[in-house]
């Protein structure tokens, strides 16, 4: 199996290998929404930042993509931007904005295509996406959760080569999986042979309840060392579980980084609204 960090190219040095490329900019998403002028301008500030290295690529609807184009063109980096793709126009439309970007590969160099699986997952619709979206480009799915057979859509994504996407998150409480719920797809997630991403509802490093909404969101420090437990037969509900800050980072500092290179290569990565909350938490855990 490919490396995940190795897919999504190494970070600079200094950068633990737990945490190397570990967010991916979703600033264009909810909750942030940010206007495509200010998400570029934060996204080119924070490649070239000391903690560049713990950012993956930029999300980007394909709806939006024109608007992203128009943005970097005015802001001519000096290096393509690294993009993920969210088909939010079907699947019938990836062809097309496919075409769009190989026209402009001094702005953007494409690295995955996502997107939302039917309800039902099956073959013929995902060797479409395998038509659709050239090999050495990173296919995302997401089945979805709470349909019949959730984990055997999983497996039936990885089985065609997909990484599967895992919803954390959104609008209603409905939305945020439980621990349970986490915990069995990584018991499935951690024998594919294929990494797998997360969006939505990740907004910090632990484990926290939202005091506005009552809804509890995971922390991609809890995913992290419950993904470590689940290669090593450990008690993953309870990582999952965790708001002890110190613990939690003390256990992730002990993996060393053959063992932190496994995760990652389960556990991609994650998408963020925010590229400085991330780091100001690991710096606040000492993990940076």
């Amino acid at each position: 199996m490919s490396s995940a960090v190795e897919l999504r190219a190494p970070g600079p040095r200094g950068i633990p290998p737990l945490f190397a490329r570990l967010v991916d900019d979703a600033a264009l998403f909810p909750p942030g929404s940010a206007p495509v002028p200010q998400a570029v301008a934060d996204h080119l500030a924070a490649r070239s930042g000391p903690y560049a290295g713990v950012m993956g690529p930029m999300l980007c609807q394909a709806s939006r993509l024109a608007e992203l184009i128009t943005e970097l063109a005015k802001a001519k980096p000096a290096e393509p931007v690294a993009l993920s793709l969210v088909c939010d126009t079907g699947l019938g439309g990836v062809p097309k904005a496919l075409s769009i970007i190989e026209g402009r590969q001094e702005l953007l160099a494409l690295r995955m295509v996502e997107m939302p699986a039917p309800s039902d997952v099956d073959d013929v619709w995902l060797e479409r996406v395998s038509e659709f979206v050239p090999e050495d480009i990173v296919r995302v799915v997401e089945p979805r959760r709470g349909a019949n057979g959730w984990l055997d859509g999983i497996k039936r994504v990885a089985e065609h080569g997909c990484w599967p996407k895992l919803r954390c998150g959104g609008q209603t409480a409905e939305s945020f999986p439980t621990v349970e719920v986490v915990s069995d797809f990584l018991a499935v997630a951690s024998t594919l042979g294929v990494p797998f991403k997360v969006t939505s509802g990740v907004h910090s490093a632990v484990r926290r309840t939202d005091p506005e909404t009552g809804f509890n969101h995971h922390g991609f420090l809890n995913l992290l060392v419950a993904t470590a437990r689940s290669l090593s037969g450990k008690n993953v509900r309870d990582a999952l579980a965790s708001t002890d800050d110190a613990a939690l980072a003390d256990e992730a500092r002990s993996l060393s980084d053959d063992a932190a290179r496994a995760v990652r290569d389960v556990f991609a990565s994650y998408g963020s609204a925010s590229l400085t909350d991330p780091v100001t938490d690991l710096e606040g855990l000492e993990l940076l």
